[in-house]
């Protein structure tokens, strides 16, 4: 078989030969003196050059007779390889088992992948997957699509969709045609990935991916680079994120982020690169301090914070950082002067912003400085004339500023290999485009004027305090003389009195909250603080009264599905406004009812009393804001030819069992009790941990509407 296999492996070398016509001198075997063919030099550089020649094949697609007439192929050295050739032969077969082995993806990893596929809503960039006999690690890699394996488990996944057009605003509900659909869980979809337990890599770009971040991000602790831009993430990035401390770059630009940077990036030591551009965070009500510290990011190389809403100081760097893009926020402030000890920095941009001062002239002269924009800022000053700028440095902007005095010669623009914008200051030279000196000297005018400025600031806020005293004291001695003593909200209280005793309510029961018992206190641990919300929030959070929203009529009133801006869901319940009542006495049965918490109640999270003048559902109404309960109520469990789940008896009786708990509370947890509570089988509603809530309680204290609204409906 050896000696068939040799003469086979000539004849292929001696075809080679006719087809290939040869210009150079051919090496020899005699020039290079063969040794023992199992241990000679000559015959292990053969190996390798066949090993490589293999390698460079995609996929590694030779079988094993082409495995072996490449040897025979490579006719320099064919007459050391016949000794040795049957030797190898052994060889061929255990490594071509060992390479279509080595990549076969574990059947786990590619049902996650699948599942990956159905919570993207089979986008077509995957249809590459719809054979599930392949092995995915071993598909051709796209632009689009790309997975990298090692030792059997996905190690590098990244997907890109179809750019798609940026809306303007993003309220956290589902887009049709920009968003994938109501029914995807952002929840879902990050624990099913979270199963990739070595996944290093993962980018997910305009996928149409919604929702907030969750924390459970953080099991992937293995990831060294996450990127999820150009999707539409909103509310806050999840402070479990600090705890991926393997994490090098984190890439989150074109989302609808719009709460408070985190000030744990500091925890990410082995963090290089760090983009949020074009979201909508903003900076802490500390206008005083910095945005955040990053200097003791040792390993940051880029930064990008640009097209935000910031506006506080501009934060100290790092010292190896290299790129910085800060434009199109507010920063305010002057520019550190710690920035022109940055040695590696390469790229600053800190256009668009409302920085003052003067610009520091060792930003110029960087060594490695390439690209500096302060342009469309309030800097001002003037610029000396010795400024010494960065051999290397490239471009310049410096317009729209209040920039004046002469042009330094470093930034002329004689300068071949340097360009420098300058127009919209006020500086001596090209006047065509540059603004009059009084422009950019609005503190010397007040000078000239100061004093006598000061003296008529003095006077108007002199006067205005007299005619505000003057006003109190005559709206005190008119109360005193007109009103009896004793007006206050307990006399509004008894003069409603007579409005509240159907529902079993005194004066003073409204106005005390000590009647509330333990058993109500405890059920506000863990609850958030019921509080007063405005109508532009609530316009906001139901984007504006918008059909998507509208949940449908309750048992009274137009109920609303809504999204908070930190992104809590919520429901709006529109009743209207008693005529019975006062603002204030209303305002006083709404913190009443807020007190009512119960873990097998609704939890109300505020409230909003408008008065419009109008009759539909923006004006003349009460908005009570609650907890959204995603499970729907009670009756849709227990028909047989419904669509969803249904109950046996075991679960029914456990619904049943908290409602009785939630009405035994609003019978005895306050003194006098709410009776008045209209129990029907659509008011229990069931959250997502599938536990009874009972809802629309207590509306008999604040609407006079609901008994019409009883009578009306059946």
């Amino acid at each position: 078989m050896c000696s068939l296999l040799n003469e086979r492996m000539l004849e292929g070398g001696r075809a080679r030969e006719r087809e290939i016509a040869v210009s150079k001198e051919r090496t020899t075997c005699g020039s290079t003196k063969c040794i023992n063919p199992a241990f000679g030099s000559v015959q292990l550089a053969l190996h390798y050059r066949v090993f490589f020649k293999i390698r460079e094949t995609p996929k590694f697609q030779y079988k094993l007779p082409q495995l072996c007439l490449i040897f025979a192929s490579i006719d320099e050295e064919r007459e050391c390889f016949m000794g040795w050739s049957c030797l190898f032969l052994p060889f061929c077969f255990t490594w071509s088992f060992f390479v279509l082995g080595t990549y076969q993806l574990q059947p786990s990893q590619t049902q996650v992948l699948l599942q990956l596929r159905k919570h993207l809503e089979y986008p077509k960039q995957l249809e590459i997957w719809n054979d599930h006999t392949k092995d995915f690690c071993s598909l051709s890699s796209f632009v689009q699509v790309n997975i990298t394996c090692q030792d059997n488990f996905v190690t590098e996944l990244r997907i890109m969709g179809d750019e798609a057009a940026k809306v303007g605003d993003f309220h956290g509900f589902s887009i049709p045609n920009q968003t994938l659909s109501e029914s995807f869980s952002m929840d879902s979809f990050v624990a099913t990935l979270a199963r990739l337990t070595s996944l290093r890599v993962l980018s997910l770009v305009s996928l149409g991916i919604w929702g907030q971040l969750p924390d459970k991000i953080h099991r992937l602790s293995s990831l060294e680079y996450l990127d999820m831009s150009s999707n539409f993430l909103f509310g806050s990035i999840p402070p479990k994120i600090s705890t991926m401390v393997k994490l090098q770059t984190l890439k989150l630009d074109d989302n609808f982020f719009n709460t408070t940077i985190p000030n744990w990036f500091d925890s990410l030591s082995n963090l290089t690169i760090l983009s949020l551009r074009n979201n909508q965070f903003k900076s802490s009500n500390d206008m005083s301090g910095e945005l955040l510290h990053l200097t003791s990011l040792n390993s940051l190389r880029f930064l990008d914070l640009s097209a935000n809403k910031l506006h506080s100081m501009l934060p100290e760097m790092p010292e190896g950082v290299i790129m910085v893009f800060l434009s199109n926020n507010s920063f305010l402030g002057e520019i550190p002067k710690q920035y022109g000890r940055l040695s590696q920095l390469q790229h600053l941009d800190m256009s668009s912003n409302m920085l003052r001062g003067k610009p520091p002239t060792a930003l110029f002269s960087l060594p490695n400085i390439t690209y500096l924009s302060i342009a469309s800022n309030m800097v001002g000053g003037s610029l000396p004339d010795h400024l010494s700028c960065g051999r290397k440095l490239e471009f310049v902007d410096i317009s729209n500023n209040r920039l004046m005095g002469g042009l330094p010669s470093c930034l002329s623009t004689k300068t071949e290999k340097r360009v420098v914008k300058f127009d919209g200051n006020c500086l001596a030279i090209d006047i065509r485009h540059q603004h009059a000196e009084p422009y950019c000297e609005p503190v010397r005018m007040k000078k000239q004027s100061r004093g006598k400025n000061l003296a008529i600031l003095v006077g108007v806020i002199v006067g205005i305090f007299v005619v505000m005293a003057l006003l109190a004291f005559g709206f005190l001695f008119l109360c005193r003389r007109y009103c009896p003593r004793g007006i206050s909200e307990q006399h509004l209280l008894q003069k409603a009195e007579q409005n509240t005793s159907a529902a079993g309510f005194s004066s003073e029961f409204l106005a005390n909250s000590r009647f509330v018992s333990e058993a109500a206190k405890l059920g506000m641990q863990g609850l958030p603080v019921c509080r007063s919300f405005t109508l532009q929030e609530i316009k906001q959070a139901t984007n504006n009264f918008d059909n998507s929203a509208f949940m449908g009529e309750g048992s009274c009133g137009k109920l609303y599905k809504g999204r908070l801006e930190d992104g809590t869901p919520v429901a709006i319940r529109c009743l209207p406004l008693s005529k019975k009542y006062s603002i204030r006495n209303l305002k006083l049965r709404l913190d009443l009812l807020a007190k009512l918490r119960h873990p097998h109640l609704v939890v109300l999270l505020g409230h909003c009393v408008d008065v419009g003048g109008r009759d539909d559902c923006i004006g003349n109404k009460v908005f009570l804001i609650s907890e959204y309960v995603p499970r729907g109520s009670f009756p849709t469990y227990l028909g047989e030819n419904s669509c969803r789940k249904v109950f046996n008896w075991s679960e029914r009786l456990a619904v049943l069992i908290g409602v009785a708990k939630a009405v035994h509370f609003l019978h005895t947890g306050v003194i006098p009790g709410f009776f008045s509570n209209r129990l029907k089988t659509n008011n229990i509603l069931l959250n997502e941990h599938w536990m009874a809530k009972l809802g629309d309680y207590g509306l008999s204290i604040i609407s006079e509407e609901t008994d019409k609204c009883k009578r009306r409906r059946p």
